[in-house]
């Protein structure tokens, strides 16, 4: 395996603290459209549990992808990373778009 360096670490590190900022944002946007304050389809919680399957298996296949190619850790890391900090920040986006409702 290639070494990885401080900057390797530093970049997960990153993108991890994104990924779990983005994360808490989504709950809470889909927290209040449970409450009814914020607007969400009306299939968002079956949504919510079928991308965590998806996204999951995503992950490790990139995982298993970067291992079986030699990469380092972090790498590795990365890779199992990356799709549920797409599916994360899409989340975000798109549940940011639907905004609080104006009537309660």
């Amino acid at each position: 395996m290639p070494p990885f360096s401080p900057v390797d670490l530093m970049r997960l590190s990153m993108n991890t603290a994104t990924m779990l900022m983005q994360a808490q944002t989504v709950i809470a946007m889909r927290m209040m459209g449970m409450a009814g304050v914020w607007k969400v389809s009306p299939g968002e919680n079956s949504r919510m549990v079928s991308e965590k399957m998806r996204a999951g298996m995503k992950a490790g296949a990139a995982a298993q992808r970067s291992a079986l190619a030699g990469g380092s850790v972090t790498d590795i890391a990365e890779a199992a990373l990356a799709p549920v900090k797409r599916a994360t920040a899409a989340n975000a986006r798109r549940l940011t778009r639907s905004g609080p409702k104006t009537k309660f």
